[in-house]
């Protein structure tokens, strides 16, 4: 199932150019890599494999939306702040709260406009000509114009502690094509994931990985996230982890190229100086 989140990915089309990748959260000094490889950018799809959601059973998922398509995934952390991937940035976004079907105008939705998109302030702060963001800091917050209304359908999921141990179990959600290049699915999607040990992480992705600020994820099977849906959350043992960004584009639903998330922890003091900002 192709989440569509926000997961959860993001991919970097690299047509025989070459890519300069900066990890920001590793040293105190920017380190560059030098590399060709081939992801794409990612928001137009979701989660492979998986299941339908019980409605309104994980009330804190967010559709971001442009034009009135879901375009990724996203978090409520705060009545008036989505967390989501910087990559989804687009003019004129607005969320969709407590929704199931996005399809429909059900009657606990909640639409509201995006006031203020925030990017970390690394992000597109060293790149190439062909403008190529960075993988270690694809972290976006979208302040609202207005308060989201919290009921059953509508919850802010709290954020992790800085020491927070991550489960090996987890699992995520959002819109998105259940198959690669399928449609998008209406309805919410979720599937569970295995957190692979960090060495294998980085043995896979290589230089585009870095075990300070980021996990990946797999199964046995071929459910995983893909292509859009970049921003959605990785939940383990019901507490948030992750923010899913990328994965590969072509083979996302082979299990030999788990899905690659960031670690909130790592972020959260930009986080909470942002929202302190923004009250």
């Amino acid at each position: 199932m192709l989440l569509h989140i926000s997961a959860l990915l993001y991919f970097l089309t690299l047509s025989s150019k070459t890519l300069s990748i900066i990890s920001f959260c590793s040293t105190a000094v920017p380190v560059a890599f030098i590399c060709c490889f081939c992801f794409s950018g990612a928001m137009d799809s979701g989660i492979v494999g998986g299941k339908e959601a019980k409605p309104h059973s994980r009330p804190y998922m967010v559709s971001v939306q442009h034009n009135g398509r879901h375009t990724c995934g996203g978090i409520l952390i705060r009545k008036d702040f989505v967390l989501t991937a910087a990559h989804c940035l687009k003019a004129d976004l607005e969320v969709v709260l407590g929704a199931h079907n996005i399809k429909k105008t059900e009657p606990n939705q909640q639409r509201i406009q995006v006031r203020n998109s925030i990017r970390h302030p690394n992000y597109n702060k060293y790149t190439t000509a062909g403008n190529w963001e960075n993988l270690t800091v694809d972290i976006m917050l979208l302040k609202l114009k207005s308060n989201a209304k919290l009921n059953k359908f509508v919850k802010v999921m709290k954020l992790p502690g800085k020491k927070d141990k991550t489960s090996v179990k987890c699992n995520i959600a959002g819109w998105g094509m259940r198959q690669p290049n399928s449609m998008e699915s209406n309805v919410l999607i979720e599937t569970s994931l295995t957190v692979l040990p960090q060495p294998e992480c980085k043995e896979i992705w290589q230089i585009y990985y870095d075990s300070n600020c980021m996990m990946c994820t797999a199964t046995a099977e071929d459910n995983t996230f893909c292509q859009g849906d970049s921003g959605g959350p990785l939940i383990c043992k019901s507490k948030l982890q992750g923010l899913a960004i990328y994965t590969f584009r072509e083979r996302c639903n082979d299990p030999r190229y788990p899905g690659v998330s960031l670690k909130i922890s790592t972020f959260l003091d930009w986080i909470k100086k942002v929202m302190g900002k923004e009250i």
